[in-house]
């Protein structure tokens, strides 16, 4: 059964509300540390937390008196990670040897090694946490920032709204490539059923050959699309009907296995599963291939995928000179003038115009909202007079020339200074991409759900770390100063 934390401290621990976070260091850790420690040491707001973290990992699980690792520990080790923009490896060795860490994790041995952490042990707990149960932290972790920062309650937001592109970690898509993708993680499962086979089924035994001919035909094929000389459109078809009835012969071969496959375990019903997904992607590809290189058509969009893995991918056109393409899928973040992203939401095939309306019912559900700020690509009348009905400084600059009253509006000194403000969102996005929300590692679309929600965390924990250690390092000078006049 999960704990909270451990309670009964080690005889050469150290409490954790008693670790020094350096207030010199310019590192983007302390900070954090310095955030985690006090969410740790404010009671009200580490059960809420808990709370959290308890309805969604140790609901419906027997108390069966096997101690997992605690609710604390999953936490810090998944934000450590987004913060510091690392991988699973780096943060394995800083669980185990890295002292401020192991201090705040709450197993730091001044005599000995304490507890230590197994690689596939922080993997699996992390992978526990979901983008619904973020949302919710991070609610709990705003709330945090606002107590600390703001002046007084009733203290008004004001807020500033954009969208970025978190890329999936995939290859540049092309129907070529993934046709190569889909016939080559065929014969990858395949051989994998076939080396636990109790059975035998003949026509395997060239799997290497069948995958690097097929290989040899899409670099071909590829080489050929990208250099010129002379009729280079007859050649193109030449290539690709050779690679077309390459991979025809493969999907062939594999229909035939699946038909002949018997299914003596779980792990082969599951390999089988996986073998019908790639046989799909692989009939799918070989039938665009075809319609555009051969028949010469068109492929819409909506046929399109952009990875046989991440199949969640967007393409993704924002309108800049570098990158001119992105892929994965859009963040639409709500900042405040604290710097405190006070809201998220992960776009699905959505204009940036769409957003705006379901951003703002969300926020004045929660918050006393000012002024609420966007860029041109939100831009539309009817949302906008909405809008100024809810948000009393709307900022929403029209896309092409105004009219004379849209002019005055956008000519006034208070809409000039808040439009001016809203350059801010874009630094806060600079920070997220280099505290890792640039290109997501983790796998799925569940994982990179999650990995944007412990982004978004961290990022506001940094922010807040940096406030608390400020108001450390002043509380320090001045004690040291009232010591020296009284001596």
């Amino acid at each position: 059964m999960r704990k909270r934390f451990e309670a009964q401290l080690s005889i050469d621990g150290k409490a954790i509300c008693d670790v020094e976070i350096p207030t010199k260091s310019r590192d983007e850790f302390p900070p954090l540390m310095r955030a985690l420690q006090h969410i740790y040491c404010t009671p009200d707001i580490n059960k809420k937390i808990y709370s959290i973290l308890e309805e969604k990992i140790c609901k419906g699980k027997e108390n069966t008196g096997r101690l997992g690792m605690s609710l604390w520990e999953i936490f810090v080790l998944a934000e450590s990670r987004l913060c510091l923009n690392t991988n699973y490896d780096r943060l394995h060795h800083l669980a185990n040897y890295d002292q401020l860490l192991r201090q705040i994790l709450g197993v730091y041995s001044q005599f000995g090694h304490g507890k230590q952490y197994e690689y596939q042990n922080i993997v699996d707990n992390v992978k526990l946490l979901d983008d619904a149960t973020l949302k919710r932290i991070n609610e709990i972790v705003v709330k945090m920032g606002h107590d600390l920062l703001k002046k007084n309650e009733m203290e008004v937001l004001r807020l500033k709204s954009d969208t970025f592109v978190v890329e999936s970690n995939i290859h540049f898509p092309t129907d070529i490539n993934l046709l190569w993708d889909s016939g080559r993680k065929c014969l990858d499962v395949i051989g994998h059923i076939l080396n636990k086979k109790n059975f035998s089924i003949s026509g395997w035994r060239k799997i290497k050959n069948w995958k690097k001919e097929l290989k040899n035909k899409m670099r071909s094929l590829s080489r050929t699309c990208s250099v010129g000389g002379k009729n280079k459109p007859e050649r193109i078809i030449v290539q690709a009907k050779q690679y077309i009835k390459k991979a025809k012969s493969l999907s062939k071969k594999v229909n035939q296995f699946i038909e002949n496959c018997p299914v003596e375990s779980n792990f082969q019903l599951l390999k089988l599963i996986q073998l019908g997904y790639f046989l799909e992607m692989l009939d799918k590809h070989i039938d665009l291939v075809n319609r555009r290189l051969i028949k010469g058509e068109k492929i819409p969009s909506e046929e399109k995928i952009y990875s046989i893995f991440e199949t969640y991918t967007e393409w993704i056109t924002k309108g800049k000179l570098h990158p001119n393409v992105e892929l994965g899928k859009k963040i639409l973040v709500t900042t405040d003038q604290y710097h405190l992203i006070v809201d998220y939401e992960i776009v699905t095939k959505q204009a940036d115009v769409k957003l705006s309306i379901p951003l703002v019912e969300r926020l004045i559900e929660k918050y006393n909202i000012q002024s609420l700020s966007f860029d041109k690509g939100f831009w539309k009348k009817e949302h906008k007079e909405l809008l100024s009905l809810y948000i009393p400084e709307m900022i929403m600059p029209k896309k092409g020339k105004p009219n004379q009253k849209e002019k005055a509006e956008e000519g006034s000194k208070k809409y000039k200074k808040l439009r001016n403000q809203h350059s801010a969102v874009e630094s806060n996005i600079n920070q997220l991409e280099y505290n890792g929300l640039d290109r997501c590692p983790d796998r799925g679309e569940h994982g990179f759900n999650r990995y944007i929600g412990l982004g978004i965390i961290a990022y506001n924990l940094h922010r807040i770390g940096k406030h608390l250690l400020e108001r450390d390092k002043l509380e320090k000078q001045n004690k040291e100063k009232e010591f020296h006049q009284a001596a």
